[in-house]
């Protein structure tokens, strides 16, 4: 009777756990609310430990943290004074001086212009959370612009104002870094709450071709960008190229294309120089093979190269190719002549110009890291003089509607997902044996490794964070915790900072859901398991009587071959006699 209603009252605390869970989850923003939370410990339970002392003194660096830590304390108060006081700051100066001082120099402008400048272009993007089909029957879990990978493909004229919306559709924070912008884009387009949008008006000023990428600030900017949201931005010149100059035309074909990885866990993603389990040429495994862009003979075409990476170098090539013209980064004005590859670390870019041989056939695009070929990175340029050419190629990664992505999805091989578990093959559940005491698992790359375990009753699993990203505008050091989301028991650790580690001993049977409050994309399971007939006799896989039976077998039937062996040689003799 007694071990009956301490059970229920367990299964209570747990409910009231789990919905407490809930509702702070869909009634709060979980990174504000870890964030200030873990400023709070810095200043109080963590006071004067290194933790402390070196994260408040990165927040010095770029705040007042004196200021931040008032307004953190007194933040229901912060309304109250609606005049400034009289000793406030004076608004910043408008650097007349110093717009009139760029107008004189030989180089470009920045992109700066004042914010109610009326733009010649509107570029707008929705991020979000989602999933999309990589090709091969392989589905990725992870975040989308526009509801692709990569985003779409935007396209201005050198000198364009260009007014640049984010739109955040998703459920966590998200923002947005705009490599074309030569001037501030952070403080307007960092951290934007889901349901809400922000925008930056800036000048295009230099020519070339531009990542742009989601960055909600600190860690979360390289973590979204290894999740998927990224894209091309070209500034198209108003100096002509060269070949463009010889020819008096403009390309016949023109191909945007971004090569860009697919992690199936955060610690292969950041680990040594990554570890993709697939790479790819704008969103698709082996794209323009299936489907090739297609070009003839005498043909004059162009190629806006972009590696996202996040990690691997790229060296671009066609095979039977030799570029007429290349241009680093896009620029007409960073000419070169000739070769046989680009070279593109992560976010490089180049244009490639050249002209299709008389000679009909197949002339491969590939990166020359053969591996990543090997794993997506490859397509084809068909020339046939009797094609219909393909005249524009977008690097935006396929579009599919609801129901086109649940078909996929049924008929789909595998999932993959770097931050949740994957199909059972990708993230292969780690099975631990009775004689296990305990079992780490680590916090990497805004992923727990390993994703799913199994062990027995009475195992301690212990928490480590070994992300170590420092303090920068948005987000703190990736911190982490794990919080049970279901299961039989309930268990919740402390934020955690880098190093620092949380254990819990799971004692009943059954399959726990856990998530990491600040990033609860982030998902891990537990399953607890009656220890098997195998495990309990002390075996590796079969009962000892089996496994003692199976070596009385093995050695007769080596005594057999033995004696064959020997009768084999002294029967020959005899019949030769």
């Amino acid at each position: 009777m007694a071990q009956s209603i301490v059970k229920l009252i367990k299964r209570v605390i747990t409910f009231t756990a789990f919905l407490t869970l809930f509702v702070f989850l869909n009634t709060s923003h979980a990174c504000d609310w870890c964030n200030n939370e873990f400023f709070m410990e810095l200043n109080t339970s963590r006071k004067g430990t290194l933790v402390s002392d070196e994260l408040l003194a990165s927040i010095k660096a770029q705040h007042d943290f004196e200021e931040l830590a008032e307004n953190a304390q007194m933040e229901a108060m912060a309304s109250a004074s609606a005049q400034p006081s009289a000793d406030s700051e004076p608004p910043p100066p408008d650097f007349i001086e110093i717009i009139e001082r760029d107008q004189n120099l030989d180089t470009r402008a920045t992109s700066f212009v004042p914010q109610d400048t009326e733009p010649d272009e509107r570029v707008t993007i929705t991020l979000s959370e989602g999933e999309v089909y990589l090709g091969n029957g392989v589905m990725y879990e992870g975040f989308t612009i526009d509801g692709s990978i990569p985003g779409p493909t935007i396209r201005v004229q050198e000198g364009d104002v260009v007014e640049f919306t984010v739109v955040n559709e998703g459920n966590i924070d998200h923002g947005a870094s705009i490599h074309t912008a030569y001037t501030q884009t952070s403080k307007y387009l960092g951290a934007i709450a889901p349901g809400d949008s922000s925008t930056v008006v800036f000048k295009a000023n230099h020519p070339g071709v531009y990542m742009y990428h989601c960055a909600p600030g600190g860690h979360a900017i390289p973590m979204h960008v290894i999740l998927g949201q990224y894209g091309m931005m070209v500034v198209e010149p108003k100096e002509k190229f060269q070949m463009e100059k010889e020819l008096g035309r403009e390309p016949d074909v023109e191909i945007d294309i971004t090569q860009h990885e697919f992690y199936a866990s955060g610690k292969d993603a950041v680990t040594g120089q990554g570890h993709p389990l697939y790479t790819t040429f704008n969103g698709k495994l082996f794209r323009y093979v299936e489907e090739p862009v297609m070009a003839k003979p005498g043909d004059y075409v162009r190629i806006n190269f972009l590696n996202v990476g996040p990690n691997l170098l790229s060296t671009f090539h066609l095979v039977g190719i030799i570029w007429d013209y290349a241009y680093w980064q896009g620029n007409p004005e960073n000419k070169m002549t000739g070769g046989q590859s680009v070279t593109a670390g992560p976010t490089d870019s180049w244009t490639v110009e050249f002209r299709v041989p008389p000679d009909e056939g197949a002339y491969t695009m590939l990166t020359h890291a053969v591996g990543s070929a090997s794993r997506g990175a490859i397509g084809l340029l068909m020339a046939d003089n009797e094609a219909e050419r393909t005249p524009y190629t977008s690097q935006q990664g396929p579009v599919y509607s609801d129901e086109e992505l649940a078909e996929l999805r049924e008929q789909s091989v595998r999932t993959i997902n770097s931050s949740a578990p994957g199909s059972p093959e990708v993230d292969v559940p780690e099975v631990y044996s009775e004689d296990t005491d305990e079992v780490v698992v680590q916090i990497i790359g805004n992923s727990f490794y390993p994703k799913v375990i199994d062990i027995k009753p009475g195992t301690k699993v212990t928490w480590v964070n070994e992300d170590v990203f420092s303090y920068m505008e948005g987000e703190f050091s990736g911190i982490h915790n794990a919080v049970a989301t279901s299961g039989p028991e309930n268990f919740a650790s402390p934020l955690l900072a880098h190093g620092e580690s949380f254990s819990h001993t799971f004692e009943e049977i059954g399959e726990y859901e856990y998530i990491c409050t600040p990033h609860p994309y982030m998902e891990g399971i537990v399953r607890v398991s009656e220890p098997s007939d195998a495990v309990a006799a002390g075996g590796g896989g079969a009962p000892a009587g089996v496994s003692i039976i199976a070596l009385i077998l093995a050695a007769f039937a080596a005594f057999l071959g033995f004696i064959a062996m020997i009768r084999k040689p002294n029967e020959t003799s005899s019949n030769g006699s």
